[in-house]
């Protein structure tokens, strides 16, 4: 089960049932289940004051992902900063819709073991993004 939530911002404009299809896809090509997801939209300030007072981290970031992962089966409550994605976004000149849909899969792809902290790893998530990306155009044409 997916649900979304907000945080102190207006909810974007999701494909709910899409979404739910294609994050189900990426976590079995990862020989993973999806269990239950909880994405929650927030500001900036919402995001900071979490990461400060939960992972004594004080910046901000995209999103915090909060796993409750048992064996395969992945799930957790993730948070998001809609004013950062829209940031990256305008900063990387991509659409403010894919770049959310590449955070929304970024947890996800933390959820299955991928890293990005370690030289490589970033890369190595870069490309497992794009490929749950394509995937995601791929299930529109469906």
């Amino acid at each position: 089960m997916i649900e979304f939530q907000t945080d102190s911002v207006e909810m974007p404009l999701l494909d709910d049932g899409r979404i739910f299809r294609w994050l189900t896809a990426v976590a079995g090509s990862y020989d993973r289940l999806l269990g239950n997801l909880c994405y929650r939209f927030c500001s900036d300030e919402v995001i900071l004051q979490t990461n400060r007072e939960f992972l004594q981290h004080d910046y901000y970031t995209d999103i915090i992902t909060f796993d409750y992962t048992r064996g395969r089966k992945v799930g957790a409550d993730l948070l998001i900063s809609l004013d950062t994605v829209a940031s990256n976004a305008a900063q990387l000149g991509v659409p403010y819709e894919r770049e959310l849909l590449r955070v929304i899969v970024h947890g996800v792809l933390h959820l299955c073991g991928l890293h990005d902290k370690l030289p490589g790893e970033r890369e190595e998530m870069e490309a497992a993004e794009n490929r749950a990306l394509s995937l995601y155009d791929e299930m529109g044409e469906m």
